[in-house]
């Protein structure tokens, strides 16, 4: 079923402790069928990234269901060919049944192993000089500079008290993208991207589903979210829609992908 053994290669191992940004925390043993289909999800990326030419990429996944959102993707990261000619994911991850994330940095396959709702993925490849803006970032200290562990699924953009994995890409993203700003702080991001017009996706939930989710889920909470919008139920947050939106109005040779299995 595998279509060459050389993708296993593409694994690195991370603690099987930690979530993958909005799915369950379950100990179970893995299924060899959706084990398959991860790897030739991973494989069909792979191709797809190499026939592309690029050496950086934002790449994204279908973690969970968010069609009542009206939103697709869950989870992104970025993407980087080594120097073996592997693509290696750097992304952030949230710990299982926790408010803490960390930095992972992780093959193909591995990004697409947490039991998705669909085997697809989103590829969008900026134009060459942003991604070598983003490659000297990803080698820089700022990568850690701009990660807050204390996680948030919900987190607003526009403060720092929260982080979800989403906004740690975006604050990275304003890190390379900011040629009149040299950041270094998360305020600074978050005030750069303000200022350039980045917009998040507004998810409305009621009072009764918010209570709940934060009486019951160690990794939601609204306390960072202003009073006024909190109340009428207008949650703004960092999502892989809202990236891709503000990429698209900054970079007109944006190149877009989306990856299905089977």
């Amino acid at each position: 079923m595998l279509r060459s053994l050389s993708l296993f290669f593409l694994v690195i191992t991370c603690s099987l402790e930690y979530s993958y940004a909005g799915q369950t925390c379950e100990s179970k043993p893995p299924d060899p069928v959706k084990l398959a289909q991860s790897f030739e999800l991973a494989q069909k990326v792979k191709t797809q990234l190499d026939l592309s030419g690029a050496q950086l990429a934002l790449l994204a996944r279908v973690g969970q269901d968010l069609s009542r959102y009206q939103l697709t993707y869950s989870h992104l990261g970025l993407v980087q060919k080594d120097e073996q000619g592997r693509w290696i994911v750097t992304h952030e991850l949230n710990r299982c049944g926790t408010a803490e994330s960390d930095l992972f940095h992780e093959g193909l396959a591995n990004f697409f192993m947490d039991d998705p709702f669909r085997y697809e993925a989103l590829i969008l490849i900026p134009r060459p000089a942003f991604q070598q803006r983003l490659s000297s970032t990803l080698s820089s200290a700022i990568v850690r500079t701009l990660h807050e562990a204390h996680y948030n699924m919900l987190a607003y953009p526009f403060s720092v008290r929260y982080q979800n994995s989403n906004q740690w890409a975006l604050e990275l993203l304003a890190s390379a993208f900011a040629n009149d700003l040299s950041i270094t702080s998360r305020e600074q991001a978050q005030n750069w991207l303000q200022t350039a017009g980045y917009r998040p996706s507004t998810i409305e939930i009621p009072t009764l589903t918010r209570l709940s989710a934060r009486m019951f889920r160690a990794n939601i909470a609204f306390d960072d979210h202003p009073l006024q919008r909190r109340i009428s139920g207008r949650i703004d947050t960092v999502t892989v829609d809202s990236i891709e939106h503000f990429l698209t109005r900054r970079d007109a040779l944006l190149e877009r992908f989306v990856i299905t299995y089977p």
